[in-house]
């Protein structure tokens, strides 16, 4: 059995973080792939998104044809307003950053390792100049989630004992959600929450380069067929 035949897509991924930000909670989407996180609120549920750049309570993006390319997230993406949507300068938005007013950060991630440090702005062989904001956010927001494949294309873990690129932050994440499970990070330690049914633990724990911690009760990771 082939990791690819089973394994979630992106727009999977993005779903199942979306489903444990809590209604009204204060959100910052990270550039690209977190960015899909925005189309799966929970009925009932209202995320207020934060981006870098000054805007907050941003929508889904616009259909094709009709952006408007003077509203636009920190990825350069064209974006829609919602209801009460507000505009700042550059400095208040990393002020409400770096001030602890947002409830949840969603990042990508190249590595993940067991005490929570995160590396996913530099794979160490130039081209990104420095890390950016990211670093204001995965120590300025409450709780911090990366979204990202549990393996790199080359096949090698992503979530790891300890990372060997350079760090965005130090201890900052406490949940993962990859192509394959839910991975809540507790102690320095992974412990894995919920995993794909047609997944054996042993082989998750092949492509998981640190230990994973069993609890009594591992959820099945279950979720529809999104785009």
């Amino acid at each position: 059995m082939s990791l690819d035949d089973i394994k979630l897509s992106n727009a999977q991924i993005a779903w199942r973080a979306a489903q444990d930000i809590d209604d009204g909670a204060y959100v910052n989407l990270g550039i690209g792939f977190p960015e899909m996180v925005a189309k799966f609120q929970p009925k009932g549920r209202e995320a207020i998104f934060h981006t870098e750049n000054g805007v907050l309570n941003f929508g889904r993006a616009p259909a094709a044809g009709e952006e408007d390319w003077d509203l636009i997230n920190a990825g350069k993406k064209a974006i829609t307003l919602k209801p009460g949507a507000a505009f700042f300068h550059h400095a208040d938005s990393f002020a409400m950053v770096r001030g602890g007013h947002l409830d949840v950060a969603i990042l990508g991630a190249y590595e993940v390792a067991q005490t929570g440090d995160l590396a996913n702005w530099s794979t160490g062989r130039g081209g990104v100049p420095a890390v950016g904001g990211a670093m204001d956010l995965v120590h300025g927001a409450k709780r911090v989630a990366v979204i990202t494949d549990h393996v790199t294309k080359k096949g090698a873990p992503k979530l790891v004992e300890a990372c060997s690129l350079p760090l965005t932050g130090v201890g900052c994440v406490t949940r993962v959600y990859t192509s394959l499970a839910v991975v809540d990070i507790e102690g320095g330690r992974f412990v894995l929450r919920e995993k794909l049914a047609a997944l054996s633990v042993e082989d998750l724990q092949a492509v998981t380069g640190a230990e994973l911690v069993l609890p009594d009760t591992i959820n099945d990771l279950t979720v529809p067929e999104v785009d």
